[in-house]
C-alpha cells in the first residue's frame, strides 16, 4: 500500500515513485481548479488556452520545485532563468490572476511533497469560489448600462431629460458632457440603473419623446456580456 506520509519525507532524495505521485496529484488538483473556474465564470466565453495554462503551470511548478529541492544554488539558478524569461501576457481580470496563482501554489505544494496542504487547499479554494458565486453582492451591479445621446442645448429639453431620469432610474451618473455642432447641441453619456421592473424598451421610448434627441443608444452591462 502506498504510504503518502512516507513520500512527504523524501524531499532531499526523491524517488521515481514520489516524483510521479507529485506530478499526478498536481495535475488532478489543477483540473479541479480549472473545473471550478469554468463553472464559476461569468463572462460570455472562457478561454480554453487559459484553462490549459492553469493545469500546465501547476505541473511546471511541481517539477521546478522538485528539481530545486533543498539546493540553494539550484534555487538561485532558477531565479536567474525566470529573470531572463519575460512574460508579456496580461490578465485583464484580477480573478484570473488569483486562479493562476492558486494552481501555482498547488504545484509548489506538490513539488515539496506537502500533499495534505495541496489537497486541502485545492478543495477549500474551489468550495470558496462556488460559495462566493452564490452570494448576492457578487451578482449585483450598481449600474445597468451606459446611455449615450445628443440633443439641443435648451432648458426645455434638459428639464424633460432630468424628469425621465429621476422617474425611471434608481441611479444615474453623468459620465461625459461635451458640446457639438458649434455649441448648439450637447453630447451626453450617462451610467444608469433602472428602477426594479422598469422595461428598458419603454425607457428608450420615453426618451425618444424629446424631439431634439438623436444618436440614442443604451449599452447594457450584463454579467454574461464581455465588453
Amino acid at each position: 500500500m502506498l504510504d503518502i506520509f512516507a513520500l512527504e519525507a523524501t524531499v532531499k532524495n526523491p524517488t521515481t515513485l514520489s516524483v510521479l505521485y507529485s506530478v499526478c496529484l498536481s495535475f488532478l488538483l489543477s483540473c479541479v481548479i480549472a473545473f471550478t473556474y469554468k463553472k464559476t465564470f461569468q463572462g460570455l466565453s472562457y478561454s480554453r488556452s487559459f484553462l490549459q495554462a492553469m493545469i500546465l503551470s501547476s505541473l511546471v511548478t511541481a517539477l521546478a520545485m522538485q528539481a530545486i529541492g533543498d539546493n540553494v544554488a539550484r534555487g538561485m539558478g532558477m531565479m536567474g532563468a525566470l529573470a531572463i524569461i519575460r512574460f508579456r501576457s496580461s490578465l485583464k481580470d484580477p480573478r484570473d490572476m488569483i486562479f493562476i496563482f492558486s494552481t501555482l501554489s498547488i504545484g509548489m505544494a506538490c513539488g515539496v511533497y506537502s500533499y495534505q496542504i495541496a489537497v486541502i487547499g485545492a478543495f477549500a479554494f474551489s468550495a470558496t469560489a462556488f460559495a462566493i458565486q452564490s452570494v448576492p453582492f457578487s451578482k449585483e451591479s450598481h449600474f445597468d448600462g451606459l446611455l449615450k445621446f445628443n440633443m439641443e442645448s435648451n432648458d426645455t429639453d434638459k428639464n424633460k431629460l432630468q424628469k425621465i431620469l429621476k422617474d425611471e432610474c434608481k441611479y444615474f451618473a453623468l459620465v461625459t458632457l461635451r458640446e457639438v455642432a458649434q455649441g448648439t447641441r450637447l453630447d451626453y453619456a450617462y451610467q444608469i440603473k433602472l428602477n426594479k421592473g422598469q422595461d428598458k424598451a419603454e425607457f428608450i421610448d420615453h426618451l425618444r419623446e424629446i424631439e431634439t434627441i438623436k444618436g440614442l443608444s443604451l449599452l447594457l452591462q450584463e454579467s454574461t456580456v464581455e465588453i
